[in-house]
């Protein structure tokens, strides 16, 4: 049985990294509906993030979203985090929003919009350099959307020739992280739309590229707990994405659709080394809260993620490969479902308390006031959101 103190000590070691954009007004691609108190700048966005941290303790970490978190001095943005107990993680860059990427970034036909794309993608390393942020990620919304449009492999051949500019200009202690997205808004051929594409391009680049995985954007029926080790194996799973889907790209709570799934893809990173710290897999929510308030969702998703993990940690592994070796089906699947059905959250309260944290994360941020606090407070200027 796995040692309760081993799994502890795991958990202790686990972070969670939020997304900026999830604090500010975000919905789905009809409307999006305005909260009180949402951030009006970067430095707010950080200050709700803190409180995610507060209260549970293991997401000190922030991605930032460029130019929706533009700033003048990226090292004060620094400084702003640091005294909140944080650190700016992942330069997420915006190839998608220009009038110029209609017809792509830098898979685009016109070489000067292409090159618009990659000096943006150029910026943000130079972003990365005044943050102290170790990795890039990049995802392009290019494609096409009838047959003929334009050349399939030429579009490669220019998603390469963007990539590898890029890559060159990274340091020797940053990297690279390719997203992916099966359609949307292409909706004929996407430029990156599986993980075998993403991942031959990083395989292509060097080391310092690797896959990241939006639990989001597969295809329903796709197995990503395989996809999550065979990744693992070839040493190319750079972050995660966390959110859960219905239908296509929900951008939804994580594991609010399938917290079965979110368990499985877990027990694939705890067999396969991936919570290790010298694996450097990064796991990061990215979320779309339309209808729900932002602090209380985010902590919830740190929550749930934490929970799956616990379970996958209490995976009886001798037991599971016993049965493995045994060709003993029944046993080996039991071991996953016993865990699975294990209710960790005394064990989880308990860790908590044992940190001097409190055993309801969001129970103690709703008793905390910054909710009240940040409604009154944040009246006029302009409220961030997607597209900010």
């Amino acid at each position: 049985m796995p040692d309760i103190a081993a799994v502890k000590a795991a958990l202790a070691d686990q972070r969670i990294e939020t997304p900026s954009w999830g604090y500010g007004n975000s919905g789905t691609r009809f409307k999006v509906f305005a909260q009180e108190g949402v951030p009006r700048t970067p430095r707010e966005k950080l200050d709700d993030a803190a409180k995610v941290h507060e209260f549970t303790g293991i997401a000190p970490t922030v991605s930032l979203h460029i130019p929706w978190d533009k700033v003048d001095d990226y090292a004060a943005l620094g400084d702003h985090a640091k005294a909140r107990g944080l650190e700016l993680g992942a330069i997420n860059s915006n190839t998608f929003q220009d009038d110029d990427y209609k017809l792509g970034s830098v898979c685009h036909p016109d070489p000067k919009v292409r090159r618009k794309a990659v000096e943006h993608l150029l910026e943000c390393v130079d972003i990365m350099d005044a943050t102290g942020s170790k990795s890039l990620k990049l995802w392009f919304a290019d494609g096409t959307n009838y047959p003929g449009q334009d050349d399939i492999v030429g579009r490669q051949d220019r998603l390469a020739e963007s990539l590898a500019t890029v890559y060159e200009r990274l340091g020797d202690d940053q990297r690279l992280l390719l997203e992916y997205k099966f359609f949307e808004p292409a909706f004929y051929t996407t430029d990156v739309p599986d993980w075998g594409t993403s991942y031959a391009h990083c395989l292509k680049l060097g080391d310092k590229a690797q896959v990241v995985v939006d639990t989001g954007h597969h295809a329903p029926g796709t197995n990503i707990e395989f996809i999550v080790a065979f990744l693992l194996r070839e040493k190319k799973l750079g972050a995660f994405d966390f959110n859960s889907r219905f239908y296509a790209d929900d951008d939804l709570m994580v594991g609010s659709a399938d917290p079965f799934q979110l368990f499985r893809i877990l027990h694939e990173v705890a067999q396969n080394g991936g919570f290790e710290r010298e694996t450097n897999v990064a796991f990061m929510l990215d979320q779309c809260h339309n209808i729900e308030a932002k602090i209380p969702a985010i902590i919830r998703s740190v929550m749930n993620v934490q929970e799956a993990t616990a379970k996958a940690l209490l995976v009886d592994r001798e037991a599971l490969a016993a049965a493995q070796r045994a060709g003993d089906v029944l046993s080996a699947n039991a071991a996953l479902m016993d865990a699975y059905n294990t209710d960790v959250r005394p064990l989880l309260a308990e860790w908590r308390e044992e940190r001097g944290l409190h055993p309801d994360p969001v129970a103690a941020y709703r008793a905390s006031g910054w909710q009240e606090r940040i409604v009154a407070e944040r009246v006029g200027g302009e409220q961030a959101g997607w597209g900010a």
